[in-house]
């Protein structure tokens, strides 16, 4: 597996791509695509990376795995293909926006454009066997993303950072809270949002006024 990667991201991330760990991961994964149909293509792999280079990323939103059924993941967290049904936490998210912003549901459930404005949207493993969820996990890809995370903490300021649910705030102890903007709430999945830990954030708008507090441009949601 070559790291396909864009190169603002290619100079931040270089010691980690040099490490053993990723090494031995990079292993792995070429033994589990080679063997077994996995997500995201290997292309898509980094993409959440390729839309938004480090330089741009203004908000960092954290999933957990990549989605694990046919053609769902497209290496952004949360997002799927065009023509693809929406997931249900996808839905929820959507839903939340319309609440929140008015803005009308999409037919598109593809969160690139979200990507291209500045808005990083990394799972904490970035690879997934085809309909196992969690396959990958514990390989390696957590201590990359936390890297990356950390990177991002140290390296910038003023970054909004949304965690939703447990294993996304678990995340924020990698991140620096004096220099950053952290909203946190439960899960968009339909077990969380259903007992009231989602509807009501207003994360997006949130989201939009601290950044127009700083002189940067709010984010088209």
């Amino acid at each position: 597996m070559e790291v396909h990667i864009s190169e603002s991201w290619k100079t931040i991330l270089k010691e980690e791509f040099e490490n053993e760990y990723f090494q031995k991961l990079v292993g792995f994964i070429k033994e589990e695509y080679t063997k077994y149909t996995c997500y995201p293509k290997g292309k898509e792999i980094f993409a959440a990376f390729d839309h938004a280079s480090f330089d741009k990323i203004k908000v960092v939103i954290i999933g957990q795995d990549p989605y694990h059924g046919e053609n769902q993941a497209n290496g952004l967290c949360f997002s799927v293909h065009d023509g693809i049904k929406h997931p249900p936490s996808l839905i929820n998210i959507f839903k939340e926006i319309e609440t929140d912003l008015g803005n009308p549901y999409p037919k598109s459930g593809n969160l690139e454009k979200w990507a291209n404005q500045g808005v990083l949207l990394i799972n904490a493993t970035l690879t997934v066997r085809a309909h196992e969820a969690g396959s990958h996990q514990r390989k390696g890809w957590e201590q990359f993303t936390d890297a990356v995370i950390q990177k991002i903490s140290e390296q910038k300021e003023h970054v909004v950072f949304l965690l939703w649910g447990g294993f996304a705030k678990k995340k924020g102890a990698k991140i620096d809270n004096g220099k950053h903007h952290i909203l946190t709430s439960g899960h968009p999945s339909p077990l969380s949002a259903n007992r009231g830990y989602w509807f009501g954030n207003k994360h997006f708008s949130k989201t939009n006024e601290y950044l127009k507090s700083i002189g940067k441009p709010a984010i088209e949601w």
